[in-house]
Parts: structure tokens; C-alpha cells; sequence
């Protein structure tokens, strides 16, 4: 799939004629409209485009997708592996080392035609089976980046000095379900989230404008909160990156012990779930990053053959139940992925 040319596609945001590709986080305040992807582990692409316009995701065309089979998906961490560390996280809380911890699993699948294995056909099928606010693409196949996301999360926006983030923590299938915990969560969350823009904002200028609204999203709701703060001069891209990555929501409070324990419990890296997509334009001095979640990606250097992935987690809190948590990422990733293998229908039911 070398041969498809490289595009990124936020909304109706459609870039193409590919200039040139750098991980130099400091190239996003220079010039130009740049496609960013920040893996979970901290490796950063930054393609920078010549043609930016607008038009409506295309509707799905016959062939240009084939997904996996909706039985062939397998999971870096099974139910029981799952539970399990769900509950070594709830002694680490008990020690007092963490307050949350975000646990995730990788789900991947072989794909069973890799020539029809489009990621920008794959968001035409996202964009009609499960719409979200920072939907999008970014096909660099030279580059080993070909990224699907749903997200639902805004990692960062900026315009021009005001940037904001939109931390998510708490899912049900509707608002009844939203617990305490959920509710806790997200206030700690909130907290983690105004200490890192605190460390390139202005004293006094960050606020919480909305604390824990409750959002519809297909086949679910969130409990979504926003934090906003005026940068400092001399904060550019990269000052606000190092004070906010990875984002607070997918990892844990206080972030460095949450990483830590991430690191000893999971199995497969993260790649772009959880890491930051999105777009800057440097000469409009603004941008928007989601969070990497409801995410697919192709990894084309596996040797049995090119796979899709697909990532899922829960925050875990002194009151989570493992199993609770266990069924959190399944719903989270059930839609998605009957969207994938082609087996969720317009009219809202899985074949």
C-alpha cells in the first residue's frame, strides 16, 4: 500500500501533496499546515502538507476496505490476565504509590487483504457507524503511519495563546450507569490535567469552564470536563507537549507512578493509542490534538504479515470492580470493531 499517496483528513479537513516529515516537535510552530501523530511511547511525526481544503468525508466505496473477520481479533491481555492486574493496581492504590491508573489491551488482527486495507476507506466506515467529534485519518505509508481514529477526546486545542484540553473519564451505556467512581475519576483527572498546563500557563489563568457534563457518543456516554489556560510567551508546540504528554486521562494520577505501573503491567506498547492526533497550522497559530482512542493503526513489519490494531483500557480506582472494568473495554471496543470487520450495518445492529 506504498502506492497510496499521503493524506491526513480531520472533519472536513482534507491536506494533501505531502512536503516533507520531521519528529521535531519544534517544526509545528514554524509554518505551514502539519498532520501530527505522538505514539503513547513518545515517537512523533510531523508531516506538513501543501494543499489544505475542505470537503465531506466520502461515502464508502466497495473494495477499498476489507477488514478482519469479527472472530480473528486476539487481545495482548485476556479476561483473566485483565482482572488480574485491575487488581494488583487496586493494592498499588491501597499502598498509596497511585490514586488511578489507566490498565489497556491491544487487540489485533491479521488483515485478510492488505491491498484493500485503506485507512481513509476505513474512516468513511467510522464516520457513518460510530460519528465522533475528532474523527480522522493520517495515511503515511513511507513512513510507517496509517491511522483511523474515532475519537471522542480533545487532547489539546490551541488558538493562538488559549489552549484547552477536554479530559474524558467515566463511561456507561447511558448516564444511569455513570457511578461515584466515575465521577471521582474524572476530578482527578481534572486536577492532573490543570497541573500540566499550569507548568506552561500563565499563573492564575487556568480554569475549569465545565466539570464533569455528560456527553452522548454511539452506544455510549462520557463524563467529559475542560481545563483552559493562556500559554506563557515563550511556551511554543514543544513546551506544551513536554509539560502534557502522554495525556492525563489515559494514564494515571500522579502521572509518573501511573506510568511506572503502566509500564510493569501491560504487554504490548500503545502506539497511537493513546498518544496525540491531529493538525496544527503554524501560520494560524492554532491547532487540535484528540487523544488517540477508538483508534485503529496498521503495523505492516509484523513478519506473519500486515495487522490492524486496535486499542482499549479503562481507569482503574480504588472503587473499580475487575470485572466492571473488564466489560468497560469491551463496550468500548465492541461497536468499533463490528464496524472494522464490516459487520455493523447502517441501521445500528451487528450482522
Amino acid at each position: 500500500m506504498h502506492d497510496l499517496a499521503p493524506l491526513a483528513r480531520f472533519g472536513r479537513l482534507l491536506a494533501s501533496g505531502l512536503r516533507d516529515v520531521t519528529h521535531d516537535p519544534e517544526a509545528l510552530d514554524s509554518a505551514g499546515f502539519w498532520a501530527v501523530a505522538a505514539d503513547f511511547e513518545g515517537r512523533l511525526t510531523c508531516a506538513r502538507f501543501g494543499d489544505v481544503r475542505t470537503e465531506p468525508v466520502p461515502e464508502p466505496a466497495p473494495g477499498r476496505w476489507h477488514g478482519p473477520a469479527a472472530g480473528d481479533w486476539t487481545s495482548s491481555l485476556d479476561r483473566t490476565a485483565y482482572t488480574a492486574r485491575v487488581r494488583r493496581i487496586r493494592e498499588h492504590i491501597a499502598t498509596g504509590e497511585v490514586y488511578q491508573a489507566n490498565l489497556c489491551r491491544v487487540l489485533s488482527a491479521p488483515l485478510p487483504d492488505p491491498a484493500a486495507a485503506d485507512v481513509d476507506a476505513l474512516t468513511a466506515l467510522l464516520a457513518r457507524g460510530n460519528p465522533a467529534p475528532y474523527a480522522g485519518t493520517i495515511r503515511l505509508p513511507v513512513h510507517g503511519v496509517e491511522i483511523a481514529t474515532a475519537s471522542p477526546e480533545l487532547y489539546l486545542r490551541r488558538a493562538g495563546s488559549t489552549v484547552e484540553s477536554g479530559p474524558i473519564k467515566g463511561t456507561g451505556r447511558t448516564a444511569a450507569d455513570l457511578l461515584d467512581k466515575d465521577y471521582a475519576e474524572n476530578v482527578m483527572i481534572v486536577d492532573l490535567v490543570r497541573n500540566d498546563l499550569g507548568r506552561v500557563c500563565a499563573t492564575g489563568t487556568v480554569t475549569v469552564p465545565a466539570l464533569c457534563a455528560v456527553e452522548q457518543h454511539p452506544g455510549l456516554v462520557h463524563l467529559v470536563s475542560t481545563v483552559r489556560g493562556e500559554l506563557t510567551p515563550k511556551a511554543g508546540w514543544k513546551e506544551l507537549l513536554a509539560a502534557t504528554f502522554p495525556p492525563g486521562s489515559v494514564t494515571g494520577a500522579p502521572k509518573s507512578s501511573a506510568l511506572k505501573i503502566i509500564e510493569a503491567l501491560e504487554t504490548a506498547p500503545r502506539g497511537p493509542y493513546c498518544g496525540g492526533i491531529g493538525w496544527v497550522d503554524a501560520d494560524r497559530g492554532t491547532g487540535e490534538l484528540a487523544v488517540g482512542i477508538r483508534t485503529f493503526w496498521i503495523d505492516r513489519d509484523e513478519p506473519a504479515g500486515p495487522v490492524l490494531r486496535f486499542g482499549t483500557g479503562a481507569g482503574i480506582t480504588w472503587g473499580s470492580d475487575p470485572e466492571g472494568e473488564w466489560d468497560e473495554t469491551e463496550l468500548k471496543a465492541s461497536r468499533l470493531l463490528a464496524v472494522a470487520s464490516g459487520a455493523y450495518e447502517a441501521s445500528g445492529r451487528t450482522a
